[in-house]
């Protein structure tokens, strides 16, 4: 009964890994800019963030900078009353919560020709879809209805390696408990 109880536990450990959040660096290669008309509202719409995960901000100090801010301040591109301010070149944000995060560039006229992003991470996890249709399918009935839209696969985060490894490690440390439980003897009939 002990090593039952030993077992599941190192599957439990196994199973849930040592993974930590993927890193999103804002604009990917571009980065945090105004040069090359970024589209940072198209580069988060691609994305799956999730609690745990790190927004990181890459960009040229002497020119930008990151303001969090709230979603009034966001539209209005206004830097006046900042959440939170950034100034290194090199800064991240490790989302702690589900919802919108707002950032802009506190340099006057750069949010205003497009250096904003709106960081959101989904409220439900999964949507569901109505009784007996298929998710991504509109609901039935006239004009009205709902519609549950089944996201993009997002491209895989610069993060998504750390977790693969994590699993693996996860996995080999769940057959090291079996062997060790066992005495690495499977007996055949």
């Amino acid at each position: 009964m002990e090593k039952a109880v030993v077992i599941a536990a190192l599957v439990a450990l196994a199973s849930v890994g040592f993974s930590s959040g993927a890193v999103y660096t804002v604009g990917d290669k571009a980065g945090w800019t105004i040069i090359g008309k970024v589209n940072y509202t198209a580069w988060a719409s691609t994305k799956n963030f999730q609690v745990g995960d790190i927004i990181l901000f890459v960009y040229n100090k002497n020119f930008h900078n990151v303001m969090e801010v709230t979603k009034e301040d966001y539209k209005a591109c206004s830097n006046g009353s900042p959440l939170a301010t950034h100034t290194t070149g090199n800064d991240s944000f490790t989302i702690k919560r589900r919802g919108h995060h707002f950032f802009i560039c506190g340099v006057p006229g750069h949010c205003s020709i497009g250096q904003k992003v709106d960081i959101r991470v989904p409220k439900l996890a999964v949507s569901a879809a109505p009784s007996g249709a298929p998710a991504g399918a509109p609901s039935s009935g006239g004009g009205g209805g709902v519609s549950v839209r089944t996201p993009a696969i997002a491209p895989t985060p610069s993060g998504a390696p750390v977790t693969a490894a994590s699993n693996a490690l996860g996995f080999a440390l769940a057959v090291l408990a079996f062997v060790a439980t066992f005495g690495g003897g499977l007996v055949m009939p």
